[in-house]
């Protein structure tokens, strides 16, 4: 295979579209509230997918080697983050702007203006300020785009060949390894959201190839399925045409590869099947959407609101006027003259200040890296109600670490650990072989209990956990790995710096990371054997006899072994508190202590050990193999054998495991929930998992209970246990994604409700669109805004679907980050993201809004008046620029000063997060600062300035004669006092019988 095959194109792809459900009102009521602007959309859309023309998915024939023989065209392999194309940019910003009331009013009014009847004043009074607002509007957006093509082509400019220790560039079918079991692991956490390392097998025809190539010379064909969403299923065939007779070979999900994964052993070949928007990471993440913020749209009603008070006003007038003349045409400049009450310069401030708040965000020194890549929606991080957070890479960082051993009597932990390793010492320091058991003459029960040492039962726990596992350890090779010498033997030391750790799940390197800093090192494994090296240097071997793998319904592992010095075979098991405290012998500590790891957040495993004779074991090994041979009913009867197994096994140890938390993840998510904000976690990963993060990382406090979601396939199931859950009061949910769908199928709206009662919510084992479903459920359920945080390829539909999108930028890429409208380093970095910038966000804009409003009604009342005085003419009180002015250089720099003002200091905000519910409402401006900035006096002085500069350029439109008497000073003065008193005192008043939240803490 080529190296071009791995290469990453430029090209633009859009995703599979989405069926949206929604119910809409119709007749005269839907029309006027909404309908047009749906009908617009729908057929734009309708326009734009007849111009795509989007190709129907089809199974294909991929060459290897051979690209020539390829007959069809697929996608080029790019990810693809712009929200437009070259094309589509201009039409889809203005769409985007005249889609709002207020521009789209605006517009029909500037065009008004070239109809000499209409025509009130110069054209530039109207056409300058929108025309205004959609250059700051479409340069903004221009300037987005571009740095979301920078970031595309960075990403996509990577060149690949052989895969080592990087991830996945496209979905492939594996073809070779340099490992010599023809497999190797890989981190599918990016994708599914699952911590386990997946084992992936090589096509064997290939992998029996003696050089690397050979690849190029054999004539190979991979016939694969057409692209599909499901990421756990895949059908193909591997067929060799040269060879005599030709080799057929079955593909399934095990000989894949797919996009966004990670190699995490050897170097892998593979053949490209499925590019761009037809890999399984791809079509399960939705398009990006324009997010409008929920200000916006509360203006855009407030609009509305504002246009028909416009026209009450227009008519009350024409009415006092008596209809006399041409009354229509009267009334449409009225519409004109009054039209100042809805200020178009209300979207230029507001868009400069949400500019000026993005730029705040990014210099802010307590959360360096942030990136705001969405500019128009920082007030949305003010008005959160649900987060919703992945888990891993996210809230945990994806590394375990052993914390506690527990053996009954007696517990270790982190900083006994240097006990534990003295004692193995001294078990291993009288030979290379640890002490030989007690002979089993009689059956234990029989027996009588002889009480083991400490010491004697630290050796057995360390062994059974250095024993009882799937890990291998792999040695880096010193050889080259390309050629000839891709499988060259090297001499393999033992020595830790060259030593790491494979297996399919985090928790068993942990352990046996742990068994070597005390003393027990596991050296080597294969097949059938393993080596345990002793703290003297001695080489212990295991002869593996038998495996039962870890499964979501067993809940345990076990494995039979025997060694080699005393031939003696042991039975060892560990596994869930849940499915092993049937099996141990009675105890009265196990329950107790796993209730105590549990609610420190540990991930615990109890350890166990049966001594098997070599009769017992051959009648065993009979039974097994001739289940393993049934047609029918095979995995229940290999179960049944293997159970007769699990009977009245030695209780060694519980275990208690730690998966690290990020940095301050316990104090940040205290502070959401004082804000108000509601937390769902939303993981791919396992139930038991999920729930311990949940537990250590505070997502439920102590004192709650947790409801856990039992496992429902029918309706009647789910019935059942929606009222069992409706009977609980105050606790926490978890549920699983499979019932989480049929819930949804059959009582989506009860389950919803119930669910948002729930102080904090986990669903576990979630797909990527099912994640993206359920921002939409709350979205639509609710009305409330959502924000959805991630770190990984599998929370890009997620992150796309809520409100805000908060991507985090971690070691496992950058797709989160690059998809969302912030970006961050670390997921502490929240907190101070909304109970700071958010909620001064909000609070600045809400009030720059309303003064805004509050200058238009002014010069509206003004020129009402001024009408009213002169027989309700139609006539305008100013002039050409000062009624630009006006709305612009004569007040933009006091009004736009306030996204300067801060009621409380951010040590404050972040103190007390129960202020992120407030919000203040404005009177004026010059009496609602709470902290004067120097810009903001600046700002006074400048617009101060601007004025009496224009009463020498402009001198036509004053009297400049009466501006410079004192009765001009002293009749300004006196309806400046008589406007701003009365709300000076109505404010002291307030403050002063219902003062704010915030008064307290500022005083």
């Amino acid at each position: 295979m080529s190296e071009e095959g791995f290469e990453n194109d430029e090209s633009d792809y859009h995703t599979l579209p989405r069926a949206r459900i929604s119910q809409r009102r119709r007749g005269l009521e839907w029309f006027i509230c909404g309908g047009w602007k749906f009908l617009c959309t729908s057929c734009s859309d309708w326009l734009i997918n007849i111009c795509r023309r989007k190709k129907e998915l089809k199974a294909r024939t991929v060459w290897l080697g051979c690209p020539e023989k390829c007959e069809e065209k697929y996608p080029k392999n790019a990810i693809k983050n712009q929200k437009y194309n070259v094309f589509t940019f201009i039409p889809g910003v203005l769409y985007e702007q005249f889609k709002f009331f207020l521009n789209l009013y605006f517009l029909v009014v500037s065009c008004s203006q070239f109809v000499p009847a209409l025509k009130i004043g110069y054209l530039y009074t109207y056409w300058a300020p929108l025309g205004f607002v959609l250059t700051v509007t479409v340069v903004r957006e221009a300037v987005d785009e571009f740095r979301r093509y920078k970031r595309d082509k960075e990403m996509n400019s990577q060149l690949y060949s052989k895969l080592t220790n990087q991830r996945i560039p496209s979905d492939m079918v594996f073809l070779r390894t340099s490992e010599k079991t023809g497999s190797c692991f890989i981190r599918t956490d990016q994708l599914d959201g699952e911590t386990d390392w997946k084992l992936k097998v090589a096509v064997s025809c290939t992998q029996r190839l003696p050089a690397l190539g050979d690849l190029f010379s054999i004539n190979a064909y991979v016939y694969a399925q057409k692209p599909q969403l499901d990421i756990h299923s895949f059908e193909g065939t591997f067929t060799r045409e040269d060879s005599d007779p030709a080799v057929h070979e079955s593909l399934s999900i095990e000989n894949t590869l797919w996009a966004s994964t990670v190699v995490a052993s050897g170097t892998v070949i593979g053949v490209v099947i499925y590019t761009g928007k037809e890999t399984r990471s791809v079509l399960n993440t939705s398009n990006p959407k324009n997010k409008v913020g929920l200000l916006d749209l509360e203006l855009n009603q407030l609009t509305k609101a504002l246009f028909l008070a416009l026209v009450a006003l227009s008519v009350v007038m024409v009415t006092l006027q008596g209809f006399v003349g041409p009354w229509y045409r009267n009334l449409f400049r009225f519409l004109l003259l009054f039209s100042y009450i809805i200020p178009i310069s209300l979207r230029v401030n507001l868009d400069m200040g949400k500019a000026a708040y993005g730029w705040m965000i990014m210099k802010d020194d307590n959360i360096p890296g942030t990136v705001v890549r969405t500019s128009t929606i920082p007030e949305e991080l003010g008005r959160l109600v649900y987060l919703l957070t992945d888990k891993t890479g996210t809230l945990t960082q994806n590394e375990m670490i052993f914390k506690r051993l527990h053996l009954g009597t007696v517990s270790y932990g982190t900083d006994t650990m240097d006990e534990i390793q003295s004692h193995i010492i001294n078990s291993y320091s009288q030979g290379s072989f640890p002490p030989p058991p007690p002979p089993q003459l009689k059956p234990q029960s029989s027996a009588p209990k002889v009480r083991k040492s400490v010491s004697s039962r630290i050796h057995e726990a360390v062994k059974a956990i250095a024993l009882c596992h799937n890990v291998t350890p792999v040695y880096e090779s010193r050889a080259g790995v390309s050629g000839e010498t891709e499988y060259a033997e090297v001499d393999q030391d033992f020595s830790d710096e060259n030593r790491t750790y494979q297996a399919s799940s985090p928790d068993e390197v942990a352990l046996v990371q742990w068994t070597e800093s005390v003393g027990l090192t596991l050296v080597n494994r294969d097949l059938t054997s393993m080596q345990l090296k002793t703290p003297g240097g001695h080489i212990l071997t295991y002869y593996i006899l038998q495996i039962f793998p870890f499964t979501s319904e067993s809940k345990r592992m076990g494995i039979i072994v025997r060694d080699e010095s005393s031939g003696e075979i042991t039975f060892y098991m560990k596994g869930a508190d849940v499915a092993m405290s049937t099996i141990v012998q009675y105890n009265d500590w196990l329950e107790e202590e796993c209730g105590n790891m549990a609610r420190e957040g540990l991930r615990t495993l109890v350890v166990a050990k049966k001594s098997l004779t070599e009769e017992q074991y051959q009648d065993f090994e009979s039974r097994y193999n001739q289940a393993k041979l049934s047609i029918h009913d095979r995995n229940l009867k290999v179960a049944a054998v293997v159970e007769s197994l699990e009977r009245e096994m030695e209780l060694l140890c519980l275990t208690g495991v730690e998966d690290q938390l990020q940095a301050d993840v316990r104090p940040t998510l205290e502070m959401l929930r004082n804000a108000g904000i509601k937390i769902w976690m939303l993981t791919g990963d396992k139930l038991e998992t999920a729930t311990c993060i949940a537990k250590s990382s505070h997502l439920v406090s102590r004192t709650q209970d947790i409801h856990i979601f039992r496992p429902v396939t029918t309706r009647g199931e789910a019935h059942l246990e929606l009222n069992a859950f409706r009977r609980k009061h105050d606790c926490a949910l978890v549920i699983s994604g499979d019932s989480l769908e049929v819930c949804l199928k059959y009582y989506e709206h009860e389950f919803v409700e119930l669910a948002c009662q729930c102080p904090a919510v986990v669903c576990c084992r979630c797909s990527p669109t099912q994640k993206a479903h359920i921002v939409k459920l709350l979205q639509h359920h609710t009305g409330k805004r959502t924000c959805a945080i991630g770190d990984g390829g599998n929370d890009v539909s997620m992150i796309q679907a809520a409100d805000c999108g908060i991507g985090i930028e971690g070691k496992e890429g950058k797709q989160a980050s690059l998809a969302a409208d912030f970006s961050i380093t670390q997921f502490k970095h929240i907190g101070r993201l909304l109970m700071v910038h958010g909620r001064n966000s909000y609070k600045r804009s809400a009030a720059l809004g309303q003064f805004v409003m509050h200058r238009g009604l002014i010069i509206s009342t003004m020129q009402a008046v001024f009408s009213s005085v002169f027989y309700f003419a139609s006539v305008p009180l100013y002039q050409g620029f000062l009624m630009v002015g006006y709305a612009t250089i004569y007040t933009m720099f006091p009004v736009f000063s306030l996204v300067l003002d801060q009621d409380v200091k951010p040590e404050m905000a972040l103190l007390y997060p129960e202020l992120y519910k407030d919000l203040t409402k404005l009177l004026m401006v010059a009496l609602t600062i709470r902290t004067w900035h120097w810009l903001m006096v600046v700002a006074e002085f400048l617009s101060l300035g601007c004025y009496v500069a224009s009463l020498a350029f402009l001198n036509e439109y004053f009297d400049v004669a009466f501006i410079t008497t004192v009765t001009f000073l002293w009749k300004v003065s006196a309806i400046t006092v008589v406007s701003c008193l009365p709300l000076y005192i109505l404010k002291y008043l307030k403050r002063k019988f219902s003062p704010p939240s915030y008064s307290k803490l500022t005083s």
